[in-house]
């Protein structure tokens, strides 16, 4: 079982848990937008990947934020970020026995989870 991050609408999370239905992975959901992003999760995240590869930059979330969010930005302004606008948090995340998974790759999730 592996608990899996993301909002419901986000078309990469939707392929993601489509890809892991059809292989029988179970998982437990956790919706950002109904749930938050608890900033102590989001430290031991950073941990691990690094908050560069959680960041979502790309986004509209990102585009719409001040000028001076936008700017000087390290771990900590990131968490903080992140945890106010869970949005701007790279999707899908999946915690599962070995590690952290940061977005939707098939080759990198069936070495990881199948």
């Amino acid at each position: 079982m592996i608990r899996f991050y993301g909002i419901p609408n986000c078309d990469t999370v939707k392929k993601a848990r489509r890809w892991l239905e059809e292989r029988g992975v179970g998982y437990e959901f956790h919706d950002y937008k109904k749930e938050g992003a608890d900033p102590k999760m989001l430290r031991d995240w950073c941990s691990a990947v690094g908050w560069e590869a959680l960041l979502n930059k790309r986004g509209t979330t990102f585009r719409k934020l001040p000028d001076a969010d936008k700017e000087g930005i390290d771990e900590a302004k990131a968490v903080k970020l992140m945890s106010e606008h869970p949005s701007l948090i790279k999707r899908p995340v999946a915690i599962y026995a070995n590690g952290l998974l940061v977005g939707f790759d098939t080759d990198q999730w069936e070495a990881a989870l199948c």
